[in-house]
């Protein structure tokens, strides 16, 4: 296992529409078993592929319920389906420094995918395990939390942002 280094925005993978993996072999093993060590040390509660550069469908949600356990599962071409309920939640995201807002997501989903081996998954999911999926999903569509956001706070956010880089250089 290996730490990545996690994309932040504005890097262009975060806006590519991630690839479907057909192929599952211990190449994806290791990238899964990076994904999970990055996501814990960030820390963080789920990772997409491309959050650290692989533009691949593929993301690990931690499923924890007691103060550091580390359980994830890993999603391997994930659909989401079925959503019921709204429910608005704080988010912030790894890619995504220094950002933290209130999004709409849906209560409960349905989850279609395969896990590391190629098994089909099939689960439904609620409250905070669902909004973390659904907020990863996002992610292998190119799609970012902050996308959610009216434009007004999206367009303060990005002034801030372009302050924190400015200051970083």
């Amino acid at each position: 296992m290996a730490l990545r280094t996690i994309v932040t925005y504005p890097h262009p993978v975060l806006r590519q529409e991630a690839e479907p993996i057909t192929v599952f072999d211990q190449e994806l093993k290791t990238l899964v078993e990076d994904m999970a060590e990055t996501m814990y040390q960030a820390p963080g509660v789920g990772l997409a592929a491309n959050q650290i550069g692989v533009a691949r469908q593929v993301v690990v949600v931690d499923r924890s319920t007691v103060e550091n356990e580390r359980t994830y599962i890993t999603l391997v071409n994930p659909e989401i389906s079925d959503g019921e309920g709204s429910v608005t939640d704080e988010e912030g995201c790894l890619s995504v420094i220094e950002c933290y807002a209130k999004v709409e997501r849906f209560r409960k989903i349905h989850v279609t995918a395969r896990d590391v081996e190629g098994n089909p998954l099939e689960f439904d999911a609620e409250d905070r395990y669902a909004r973390i999926i659904q907020h990863e999903v996002d992610h292998l569509r190119g799609t970012l939390f902050i996308d959610r956001l009216s434009s007004l706070k999206r367009a303060l956010y990005k002034k801030k942002l372009k302050r924190i880089l400015q200051e970083q250089e």
